[in-house]
């Protein structure tokens, strides 16, 4: 959630951001009627019981009828201090209710407007020309079929749609894509992690994703556990309810975890292959830090993301993600779209977002000496996406394929395939 001093002090910047996502900004007034209510409350439910204690101090020194007004008036004021502690909960729980509603404020340097209002920011790499090459591009099924690298018909016939197998070949991409990925952001600094893929409800609610994202979400009733669309969570409630020293920041991890997501609101998307699927494996960054230092560091996280995307020789541009595509929790957010030939046009590979203090206020998530001051404040958190498995092998299958159905491997990533440079039909010569 965001901070209430912002909400009090410039209520007219939430406002525009919530314009800015296209949502109403009457949830400002509302909000700033409950904070007016919650704090009137709390006064007058600490003046009651100062009274109280006062009248409390009088009792053992009265005799006669003095004593016996004075229990009289303790017993008619102890009603009404209940009665108070009973509004300054209802108007708390008002508050809190809206403000966990509230997204986080978009940046100001975030594009207004929907999915559709992205800016490119830049490209990167060239777009093959097939036909110049003299042969039409084969799209990624087709490819993986010839390979024996995915067989999406038994993920169906043994899970349902949007689900797959990963054989021979495929399998060996996967697991070479998550070592080279991994072994990567080591080098940058990150702490590699292997997380939980099921969560309390504290864990999913911290992050934002039982808000808008909930619909998206896998729920076990019987257990009251989410499986997690993505180890963004986990990383998250790592540290909560925790006091982190500026000295040890930034803290750095990265996570290869399993993700599942119902992809609710999505029927009839994508629904050849394995690009959006009901589950996937995925490495993620993720970064404690302070807000001040977050905008440098979220930077620093799309610089290895477009690393990652030129060692694996893709063409993607970057865009900066408008207001109203951004979640909950962010407050701006750049994403990698790797070109896909078969569908001519970029799709998303990578993504990075800046949470500031959103996700650090609900998982109570605080750091000590920031800046030299003594008192503490809210950690700051961004998440990026260095690898989505299926979606990477659908780029480079499509991107580097041959007019025979083999398929190119870039040279960072030969040493993780057992040396193989090129991927081969099945029956075919190695």
């Amino acid at each position: 959630m965001i901070d209430p001093r912002l909400l009090r002090d410039d209520p007219d910047r939430v406002r525009a951001a919530q314009r800015r996502r296209g949502e109403s900004d009457a949830v400002v007034d509302d909000l700033l009627a409950a904070d007016a209510s919650r704090r009137e409350s709390i006064a007058a439910f600490e003046r009651l019981r100062a009274e109280q204690k006062q009248l409390g101090k009088q009792i053992p020194a009265a005799q006669g009828d003095q004593r016996a007004a004075l229990l009289a008036q303790t017993k008619e004021l102890a009603t009404r201090v209940k009665a108070a502690e009973a509004a300054q909960a209802v108007a708390d729980q008002t508050f809190s209710t809206l403000m966990a509603g509230l997204p986080n404020v978009a940046d100001e340097r975030a594009p207004a407007g929907g999915e559709d209002d992205y800016v490119v920011l830049e490209h990167h790499g060239s777009v093959r020309d097939f036909d110049a090459e003299g042969f039409a591009p084969r799209d990624h099924i087709e490819i993986g079929t010839m390979l024996k690298a995915i067989d999406v018909e038994r993920g169906a016939k043994v899970s349902g749609a949007r689900f797959y197998f990963l054989t021979g070949v495929g399998a060996m991409l996967e697991l070479a894509l998550v070592q080279m990925a991994m072994e990567r952001a080591e080098q940058w600094g990150f702490t590699p992690m292997i997380p939980p893929a099921l969560v309390r409800p504290r864990a999913m609610d911290g992050t934002g994703f039982l808000g808008q994202a909930a619909a998206d979400v896998y729920h076990l009733p019987a257990d009251d556990l989410y499986l997690v669309g993505t180890s963004e969570v986990p990383l998250a409630a790592y540290h909560s309810d925790e006091l982190l020293d500026a000295s040890s920041l930034p803290r750095r991890y990265v996570a290869s975890s399993p993700c599942f997501r119902r992809e609710a609101g999505s029927y009839g998307k994508d629904t050849r292959g394995i690009f959006r699927v009901h589950w996937f494996d995925k490495v993620e960054m993720f970064t404690y830090t302070t807000v001040a230092d977050s905008y440098a560091e979220h930077e620093r996280l799309l610089s290895y993301e477009r690393e990652w995307l030129t060692a694996l020789e893709l063409p993607f541009r970057v865009i900066d993600v408008a207001a109203g595509d951004l979640g909950a929790s962010a407050v701006r957010k750049f994403d990698c779209e790797a070109w896909i030939p078969t569908q001519g046009r970029y799709r998303e590979l990578t993504s990075t977002s800046n949470c500031t203090q959103f996700q650090a206020r609900r998982l109570e998530i605080r750091v000590r000496g920031a800046g030299g001051a003594t008192a503490t404040e809210p950690a700051a958190t961004l998440n990026g996406t260095l690898c989505a498995i299926p979606r990477t092998i659908v780029a480079l299958l499509e991107n580097h394929q041959l007019a025979d159905g083999s398929v190119r491997i870039p040279l960072p990533l030969q040493p993780y395939l057992q040396g193989r440079d090129v991927l081969k039909p099945a029956g075919t010569d190695e």
